[in-house]
């Protein structure tokens, strides 16, 4: 099936319908954000930190951090792509309901999307295990570079979620703020790291959104984890269409009625000219 029989065919499933979207790592890699598993990226294993090592060991937590300081600065300075744009304009054309998104850049509400529910949280937010207290990242960042001035950031190679690769021993030393509010909490970004469980209510604020949808789009992701998978579970339970936009098979092929391997940069705009929307 070619790819334009294969647009034509998911405009077809859209045509006059509310639709949800679930977007993935692959919608934010236009705008120059590294992912976990596209064509580029599994080619070299990625090991995010998992959230029990973060909060048992100290030492981990400061690794965490020093590859931070070196990867926020290009994941807070990424701008929307035309994918993101795009989804803006159909949901302000009243064809998108909302945007459940696995992305930590918060590059939807960036573009322009007003609905968007956050698996995953978001990069954008520091938050204190102890007491509660939220700080913002870009001011989290200047702590850590003014406890840490002669921080070596030479040769980092940009990882996913705003990491870097560095040595192991860069981060020896490295110094991590406390929290302002409580002084000794333990700060970790507002994020749900691998091994930590989506919440409870985000989850179910994603699933009636999702009911009010005739059709569901997944966008950029492979579907490996099970936080974004349930969608197309649920979807195909309620016998609700599910299309697909990503490069390479994911996870929900078998649950899809229409699949299209291409990038998200040159199918959502013209998803968006063939549905009419100006």
């Amino acid at each position: 099936m070619t790819t334009r029989n294969t647009l034509s065919e998911l405009v077809s499933m859209m045509r006059g319908q509310q639709v949800v979207a679930l977007t993935g790592a692959g919608c934010s890699t236009e705008s120059g954000i590294p992912d976990y598993r596209g064509p580029e990226t599994k080619r070299r294993a990625r090991n995010p930190i998992k959230y029990l090592e973060f909060i048992t060991k100290p030492e981990e937590r400061a690794r965490y951090w020093s590859r931070s300081l070196v990867g926020w600065p290009r994941l807070s300075e990424a701008r929307p792509n035309i994918g993101h744009l795009a989804l803006a304009s159909l949901e302000d054309a009243g064809i998108l309901r909302g945007i459940i998104t696995q992305n930590v850049d918060r590059l939807h509400h960036a573009a322009g999307s007003k609905r968007v529910i956050e698996l995953h949280g978001a990069l954008a937010e520091v938050r204190c295990l102890d007491c509660g207290e939220i700080e913002q990242r870009d001011r989290f960042q200047q702590r850590m570079l003014g406890l840490n001035p002669n921080f070596e950031q030479a040769g980092a190679e940009s990882a996913p979620d705003g990491d870097a690769e560095l040595p192991r021993a860069a981060a020896r030393g490295f110094q991590v703020p406390g929290c302002r509010r409580c002084l000794e909490g333990t700060l970790k970004p507002n994020v749900v790291f691998f091994g930590e469980n989506v919440p409870k209510s985000t989850v179910e604020r994603a699933f009636s959104l999702l009911e009010e949808a005739d059709v569901l789009l997944v966008i950029g992701s492979s579907l490996t984890v099970y936080s974004g998978y349930r969608f197309v579970r649920r979807a195909s339970e309620l016998e609700m269409p599910v299309g697909i936009i990503n490069i390479g098979e994911t996870r929900g092929h078998k649950h899809a009625a229409v699949a299209i391997d291409a990038s998200i940069g040159t199918v959502l705009p013209a998803l968006v000219e063939e549905l009419g929307v100006a």
